[in-house]
């Protein structure tokens, strides 16, 4: 095939290439691409996209393909999508365009935020009253299955105000003899969450129960839908991704890397950028402060990037270690004391393995290339010493402000490792200067 031939062809099928291509196709080259489609491979790639990249590609269609494409998603993906408009004449447009059944089930989870219990939630949910046999129950279920339940891993028990009473599955019923009533074989007290649960609580939920999906319920224990470890997979990573970008230094990105505008990068980028500038500018004061005893020992500037690099290195291990645990609920609030004992020691001991390098270190550029005059020893203890210090204190601090921002309701995330390496490179300088102040200054003969 001809360059030529390969260039115009148009993608027929959903394939390796197209995927892999598409999240750094521009808009509209992704429409056009869409349309060249076949019905059925389009509605494949369809289905596999995110909401927001399927309300980018139905926005710019006329009334009657949207009507189309929205009818193929079940309720709780094309509430996702509506919700991604933020006009609200457009999304009473699209919620125009569902039929009278589905309607009222997207408008009720609009009414959700959607990192609620609410929001990740689908209304659609097997069910069965207690009284019935489990002959009657599994001819039920069976009619269900065939009208728009897709899962029914679990059938929910509801009297006759739809309030949740237990729990059964199909595993079981198949086994059960068919004259026994549900209400004997199903499980009473099933694990359920409220409608206004965080999203990350309920991933905890499923993932401590081992069940393939949750019923979501109101005050009262009226059930309203279900979460399923599908939609909770996307949450987890939704979560992990929003910290990640956090502990990097820079705010979360509400769309993908390519599908987020050259200012909006700009703006979530920079000011944190800017902000960790300004923080870093008390280093230079620190430097400043302390410009009399680099002038009184020169050597001391070489030795500044080493020693304040490692406090903030520590630090941001450290504080990268208790953000990821206190999302895991590894560690709680309460736990502060131990947290801080075991990162006290912990600094302590990475200081000292570090203070035996630079000593060493130290000590052999001397022996070998004659570096550091006769005062050698007294650097390299200057240097040890400071290695042990900030190291402690980097440990220290990075443990403790994620903790400290929990206690203040901020989230965690915000303890960023650039944050807290800023932190360290000021109370490094000034652990560093004030040892050699009290060690070397005095050893070349400096008050």
């Amino acid at each position: 095939m001809t360059s030529e031939t390969r260039d115009t062809r148009p993608f027929a099928v959903l394939d390796d290439t197209l995927m892999e291509s598409w999240p750094t196709m521009s808009e509209d080259d992704r429409l056009e691409v869409f349309q060249s489609m076949t019905r059925g491979d389009a509605s494949e790639l369809f289905l596999t996209l995110d909401p927001a990249d399927q309300e980018a590609l139905i926005t710019p269609l006329p009334a009657n393909e949207q009507r189309v494409w929205l009818r193929l998603l079940p309720a709780e993906d094309a509430a996702d999508l509506i919700q991604q408009l933020d006009d609200q004449e457009e999304r009473a447009a699209l919620l125009a365009l569902l039929d009278h059944r589905m309607r009222p089930e997207v408008e009720a989870l609009l009414a959700y935020q959607d990192d609620e219990a609410g929001g990740l939630m689908s209304p659609s949910y097997a069910w069965m009253r207690p009284d019935m046999t489990v002959a009657q129950a599994l001819a039920y279920l069976r009619l269900q299955s065939a009208d728009r339940v897709s899962m029914i891993y679990y059938a929910y028990v509801l009297d006759n105000s739809q309030r949740l009473l237990g729990v059964v599955s199909f595993r079981d019923l198949m086994a059960a003899a068919a004259t026994r009533r549900v209400e004997e074989v199903m499980l009473h007290d099933p694990v359920s969450v409220l409608e206004d649960t965080d999203q990350e609580a309920v991933a905890r939920t499923l993932q401590e129960s081992g069940l393939l999906a949750v019923p979501v319920v109101d005050d009262e224990g009226h059930i309203k839908g279900i979460i399923t470890l599908d939609d909770v997979i996307d949450v987890v990573q939704d979560e992990a991704t929003e910290d990640i970008q956090k502990i990097g230094g820079l705010e979360a990105l509400d769309l993908p890397y390519w599908r987020t505008s050259f200012f909006e990068m700009l703006r979530k980028r920079g000011g944190w950028l800017a902000l960790l500038f300004l923080s870093e500018m008390l280093t230079a004061t620190a430097m400043g402060f302390f410009q009399t005893e680099i002038e009184q020992a020169v050597i001391l500037a070489v030795f500044v990037p080493l020693v304040i690099s490692s406090g903030g290195n520590s630090g941001s291990q450290a504080s990268t270690l208790i953000i990821r645990a206190m999302a895991l609920e590894e560690v709680r609030l309460r736990d502060w004391f131990r947290v801080v004992r075991r990162e006290v020691v912990i600094g302590l001991g990475l200081g000292a393995g570090l203070c035996v390098i630079g000593f060493a270190r130290i000590s052999l550029w001397e022996f070998l290339f004659g570096s550091y005059g006769s005062h050698y020893l007294a650097l390299a203890a200057t240097v040890a010493l400071s290695l042990i210090g900030v190291v402690t204190w980097g440990t220290l601090s990075g443990s403790a402000l994620p903790m400290v921002l929990r206690k203040v309701g901020f989230d965690p995330a915000n303890a960023s490792a650039p944050f807290v390496a800023t932190l360290c490179d000021v109370t490094g300088l000034v652990i560093y200067f004030s040892i050699a102040k009290v060690l070397l200054l005095p050893s070349l003969g400096v008050q």
